[in-house]
């Protein structure tokens, strides 16, 4: 019996490392990259570009945001904001800024009880109206950093670039709930940044995203995916992202910061819809997303076991304290360069429970299927 127990101690041991490995690969390889990377920017002449965002019910938002949208440094633009049937004071703080003005321009969805319809509806009229083959997505909860948000995110397009990837966090403020919503934003970023720096774009998120409008009608605009109330912005990247049409930009600057859900169902909610556009992604890109979190959930099983018969016990505190501070130095880095303070402290604890959050997200998901086109 003990000969057993001491096979199954090194099964579970290489196992143990194994996870160690595929963890430090994904750390190593392409988080830090986000860290490492230096842009390469090319100069030319500032190019037109159409803003667009979607708002139902965003008063309140449009009235502390869109100004700072509006009074960008940049020559050539224009806003179009698409009023999807809001029924809050939305019409007339738009009617506010529409005087003061010029480059704003609206286009409103009247409410129908008969008909109802998803964010890529309210999206797909944005562009149609847009006058600019450029165009940058955010939404109307959303600040940009700078007044050069917009100068710095245009910077990357020239004649080979179809996407620009940006970085979307959330405001900071007080409580558990906000900093796992910062925490979550920060640790997708550096992982679709950085599987887009060596070469595998697979998303980008419409807080802060810039791509073509020739692309969106080459591609029949979201195609298959129109049903699904989420995807408007990661699908239409996986489907058509290259290594060479894609850019990434997260220069100080360049960020957009996002109103957090204020309680856990509201965020429950957010994630679920996000996570109805999971099934959809690439093959490639689906191994690669279920593989480090898969590898995370059986490491620290893997240290509970080993550490519950004390089996090499020096050797497995050695590779759990490498992995550690490998994973606590990049976070720390990219906190920093990502401009996300107060991350690191709390990382080790949202580290060892998101996994089982995200599964729990993922199989309620489906609870979406009778209400799916709703977005708001």
């Amino acid at each position: 019996m003990l000969g057993q127990d001491s096979i199954f101690l090194a099964v579970v041991f290489w196992i143990f490392s194994a996870a160690a490995l595929i963890q430090l690969f994904y750390y190593l390889w392409y988080y830090l990259a986000v860290y490492f990377y230096k842009p390469t920017v090319t100069k030319t002449e500032p190019q037109a570009v159409s803003i667009i965002i979607c708002a139902r019910n965003e008063g309140e938002n449009l009235d502390a945001f869109l100004p700072l949208i509006l009074e960008q440094k940049y020559p050539d633009y224009e806003v179009i904001v698409v009023n999807d049937c809001s029924e809050d004071h939305t019409y007339d703080i738009l009617g506010k800024y529409l005087l003061k003005y010029p480059h704003l321009r609206v286009s409103t969805i009247n409410k129908d009880p008969k008909f109802t319809h998803n964010k890529k509806l309210a999206q797909f009229i944005g562009i149609k109206a847009s006058k600019n083959e450029l165009l940058l997505f955010t939404d109307a909860d959303c600040k940009p950093d700078s007044d050069k948000w917009l100068e710095t995110m245009m910077s990357h397009f020239d004649e080979k670039t179809t996407f620009v990837l940006g970085y979307g966090g959330f405001f900071r403020e007080k409580g558990i709930l906000n900093s796992f919503i910062r925490y979550d934003a920060m640790t997708i970023a550096m992982q679709y940044f950085g599987m887009a720096i060596r070469g595998i774009p697979y998303m980008g998120v419409g807080r802060n995203l810039a791509y073509r409008k020739s692309l969106f009608f080459a591609n029949k605009g979201y195609g298959a995916h129109n049903q699904l109330a989420s995807g408007d912005d990661d699908l239409i990247v996986n489907g058509n992202a290259t290594k060479e049409n894609t850019v990434v930009e997260f220069r100080e600057g360049s960020h957009t910061r996002s109103v957090p859900a204020n309680s856990i169902s509201e965020y429950f909610k957010q994630k679920r819809r996000h996570y109805t556009t999971a099934p959809h992604y690439r093959m490639k890109h689906k191994i690669l997303l279920f593989t480090e979190p898969a590898s995370r959930v059986i490491f620290y099983s893997a240290l509970i076991i080993l550490l519950s018969y004390c089996f090499l016990w020096p050797y497995v505190l050695g590779i759990f304290g490498f992995r550690l501070l490998v994973q606590v130095i990049s976070l720390f880095l990219i906190s920093r360069k990502l401009n996300e303070p107060g991350i690191v402290p709390v990382s080790l604890f949202f580290d060892i429970f998101s996994p089982l959050i995200y599964s729990i997200l993922y199989i309620g998901k489906n609870g979406l299927k009778k209400g799916r086109s709703r977005w708001k």
